[in-house]
């Protein structure tokens, strides 16, 4: 096996190849939620899913074709002490020791990064949480992704939800658009997204401290991946700030789906019902401007009681289960063998 570092940027051929592979393992593990476009896992190949920065690597046989690869992401402002993997191996060549030596090289890479804690995510009964318990790895929380069915919503149900929710949000007021944030509401709009630092966690895990830079970046991201991303807040009348918020995103080459981000409220507002505000009448939003959308996707933790709550209202259903995992980096097998550090004809 040749270990090569990956350049997204340039190497299209490669990142085509993974890809492929990324989808047999979707279709080979059942998954029923949207997959990444090509053009959404090249940008997370080249940024991950923040700022934080990340490394792909893939996996030649002898004749050169590619038959794995991972992705190592390593926090720079918070969680200092992890490293995030991702890997995926081609379904012909699972149980075969290939996912064992791309850990090792993960987990190498981890280490010269001084990362102390390796953590990763499967699907519930999956070929991946079968390597993560043959690893040793412990369980750190369930998510759960959910979808709503537009289709199925009754008619005047979203209509009603938001008018009950309004009943008790008096002196709040909608605003929403589309795209970067503006200048003049980064500052709400970071102190917001701070607000998830309320939601569980894995014990030890720090929450993202989010600054207007912040949320410079992560629009960035948005942008590159091609996605139309949509803000909807409520304001308080007699501030003039924002103090709740939702966020969803739709990829244009598979505009069916559309993938909700986080919502939250700000402490000192909860009890008007401005979650379930906010998120209906983002649905309204959506019905003018993607009439396409027939199913929107959320992720949630199992512990998030309240979102839960709220997503269920709305008539979300609870579509398939996501395990996170650690492992301690001491604990994780070596490297298969030495790998140069930069892109293409590193090998191991």
């Amino acid at each position: 096996m040749r270990t090569e570092r990956l350049d997204p940027a340039s190497d299209t051929e490669a990142v085509r190849a993974c890809h492929e592979i990324y989808l047999a393992a979707a279709r080979a593990d059942g998954i029923r939620r949207p997959v990444m476009s090509p053009r959404t896992f090249q940008a997370w190949l080249r940024y991950g899913w923040t700022e934080d920065r990340s490394e792909a690597w893939l996996a030649r046989d002898d004749d050169g074709e590619v038959w794995g690869w991972h992705l190592v992401s390593l926090p720079e402002r918070e969680n200092r002490h992890l490293a995030y993997v991702n890997l995926v191996v081609s379904p012909p060549r699972r149980r075969a020791g290939l996912g064992t030596a791309l850990f090792g090289h993960a987990a190498d890479r981890a280490r010269q990064g001084r990362r102390t804690l390796l953590t990763g995510h499967s699907e519930e009964a999956s070929a991946g949480a079968a390597f993560a318990r043959a690893l040793g790895a412990r369980q750190r929380f369930t998510g759960m992704f959910s979808v709503l069915r537009l289709g199925s919503v009754p008619p005047g149900r979203l209509a009603d939800l938001r008018r009950t929710a309004a009943a008790a949000a008096g002196g709040y007021s909608l605003v929403s658009w589309e795209g970067p944030t503006a200048e003049d509401r980064l500052v709400d709009v970071a102190a917001l997204l701070g607000i998830e630092a309320d939601a569980p966690r894995a014990a030890g895990d720090e929450p993202p401290g989010w600054d207007p830079g912040r949320v410079r970046v992560a629009d960035q991201r948005f942008a590159d991946q091609g996605w139309r991303f949509y803000s909807l807040a409520a304001r308080a009348d007699r501030t003039g700030r924002l103090v709740a918020i939702t966020q969803l995103g739709v990829d244009p080459l598979d505009a069916g789906w559309g993938i909700q981000e986080l919502t939250a409220v700000a402490g000192p507002h909860r009890g008007h019902r401005l979650g379930l505000l906010v998120k209906a009448a983002m649905l309204e939003l959506l019905a003018a401007h993607e009439p396409q959308l027939t199913q929107i996707v959320t992720l949630t933790s199992e512990g998030n009681e309240q979102m839960n709550a709220i997503n269920a209202g709305l008539g979300f259903k609870v579509l398939e289960r996501q395990l996170s995992w650690e492992l301690e980096t001491a604990r994780a097998p070596g490297p298969a063998g030495p790998a140069a550090p930069g892109p293409r004809g590193a090998q191991s």
